[in-house]
């Protein structure tokens, strides 16, 4: 009888501790969730990747204890379109996402399910610190009243920003819905349209009247008003108490994300960090200058991987390392004259951005989108290379499936779960990958299929001096044996050439 009751007790305390290490187990995890990004930093841009002109030791830190990629993507060789996918789990075509001029309205439609929205119902406080680029308003945007809707209607508990990009107006920041520093006397008003040359003065000097106050010649597109001794894309009048001064923005990004994570480290949360490194112009702080071999362009990832480490820092600090992952990657290629006359060019060296890739920004070739890729979560994460091949637009439903967050019907529809690979335990990515870059690609295994495209897209080459890959005719490599993408096998193989076509229409429709 005993050893009846021994056995039944024993039988109850093990089913007790079975089930009790299975809700455990299966608990929802929230570890803090920061996603890093970039800005036109190439696959060769790192010294983990094989960088020879820079060192990054921050970078490669996170590489040699994370897990370091060599086929992962954005969607699309423009950053636009590439912060799109990533925000919303869909391809850019979708909502006809391309690089925004500085006055655009939001381009994701309030209500659209965003990776922040999703992260906000799974109880993450939510912040975007950086770059944002996706445009503002809902229509022409009065810069000196709230300015909205902005990222606080997608699911963004807070937001500290460059409107637009850093070669554009207006050049100053925005926090939450409003700019910092403007004052009633002094109101800001910004165009893209009223030349000051035609004799109706909107702006301030710009690069075409007032040459002589330019600290480096810039391109006629780059020629619009002068702010901080640059010529920008757009004319500006007014706001002169709140212009930005493109040296502070390594430490004054810093120190807004150093507050986020300690107002909310006892909580978990969510921070999309977007640089606005290495784009031009490349006006690095004092004390990176000359740190690189490569003049600007290199001293400004030399203050990227700063940055980086500065984060690292905080979250060490904080106590948080082991319950934080952080995802570093890129929105699109390396280019190098993009302007403004910086000697990117003239003092590259030996230093290749693309790595042996082909292509950069604006090129459907592997450089314009394949990005140099970083995942990091000591506790979870064991350190290696990982081959799978998978997209930034994954990242969504990986994250969806790492909080057990439901992502509605319809929404991010072209997400698929990598959260294996994005951990590291396995290599097993994508079956196919879409990109765009004035036309689109499929990749499928080591095969790429490159839509045919008529129109001219010459000034790439000839303004850039990138192969931008967009020909009136299909193009099919094999990447395992030419990687280079420099012999097209369209011809050679036909019935690979149709299946790849099929599969992209598929995509399309």
């Amino acid at each position: 009888m005993k050893s009846y009751l021994y056995f039944i007790l024993f039988s109850f305390f093990m089913t007790f501790f079975s089930c009790t290490g299975l809700q455990e187990k299966d608990k929802k995890q929230t570890p803090n969730i920061i996603i890093i990004y970039a800005d036109d930093l190439g696959y060769g841009d790192l010294s983990c990747y094989g960088g020879s002109g820079v060192e990054t030791p921050n970078i490669d830190s996170l590489a040699a204890g994370g897990v370091r990629f060599t086929d992962a993507h954005a969607t699309a060789a423009t950053c636009t379109p590439s912060r799109y996918s990533l925000l919303t789990g869909n391809y850019p075509f979708r909502s006809k996402a391309k690089v925004l001029p500085g006055d655009a309205p939001l381009l994701i439609t309030p209500g659209t399910f965003t990776m922040a929205d999703m992260l906000k119902e799974a109880g993450y406080a939510t912040a975007v610190i950086g770059k944002w680029h996706l445009g503002l308003g809902s229509g022409q945007v009065d810069w000196n009243d709230e300015v909205k809707p902005g990222p606080l209607e997608l699911g963004f508990d807070y937001s500290f920003l460059i409107p637009s990009t850093n070669d554009r107006v207006p050049c100053v920041y925005l926090e939450n819905h409003e700019v910092v520093g403007l004052t009633d006397e002094d109101s800001l008003f910004i165009s893209f349209t009223d030349d000051p040359s035609t004799g109706n003065p909107f702006s301030l000097p710009t690069g075409l009247t007032h040459p002589e106050e330019l600290r480096m010649p810039a391109d006629t597109q780059h020629s619009g008003s002068i702010i901080n001794g640059v010529s920008r894309i757009g004319f500006m009048k007014g706001g002169r108490s709140a212009e930005w001064k493109d040296e502070e923005f390594a430490d004054i990004f810093v120190e807004k994300a150093d507050s986020f994570m300690e107002n909310n480290a006892d909580n978990p949360f969510f921070m999309y960090f977007s640089f606005s490194d290495i784009h031009v112009p490349r006006l690095p702080h004092p004390r990176f200058q000359g740190k690189s071999k490569m003049g600007p362009r290199g001293d400004a990832i030399v203050q990227m991987d700063w940055v980086v480490g500065k984060i690292i820092e905080k979250v060490r600090a904080l106590n948080l390392e082991n319950n934080t992952l952080i995802i570093f990657s890129s929105d699109n290629g390396p280019v190098l004259d993009d302007g403004y006359a910086d000697r990117a060019e003239e003092l590259l060296g030996d230093h290749k951005p693309a790595g042996k890739f082909r292509g950069g920004k604006y090129s459907i070739f592997e450089a314009g989108h394949r990005m140099p890729t970083i995942s990091y979560w000591p506790s979870v994460i064991n350190p290696g290379i990982n081959d799978a091949l998978w997209s930034q637009v994954d990242i969504m439903a990986s994250l969806a499936i790492l909080t057990q967050t439901k992502i509605p019907e319809g929404e991010a529809v072209d997400s698929k779960n990598m959260l294996p690979v994005i951990l590291g335990e396995e290599e097993e990515g994508r079956e196919y990958l879409f990109a765009q870059g004035f036309t689109y690609s499929i990749r499928m295994g080591d095969w790429k299929y490159i839509m045919p495209q008529n129109q001219n897209i010459s000034w790439i080459k000839d303004k850039k001096n990138i192969e931008g890959g967009i020909y009136p005719y299909p193009q099919l490599y094999n990447l395992a044996s030419d990687p280079e993408e420099k012999i097209n096998l369209a011809e050679k193989y036909p019935e690979v050439k149709l299946k790849m076509e099929k599969q992209l229409q598929l995509i399309m429709e």
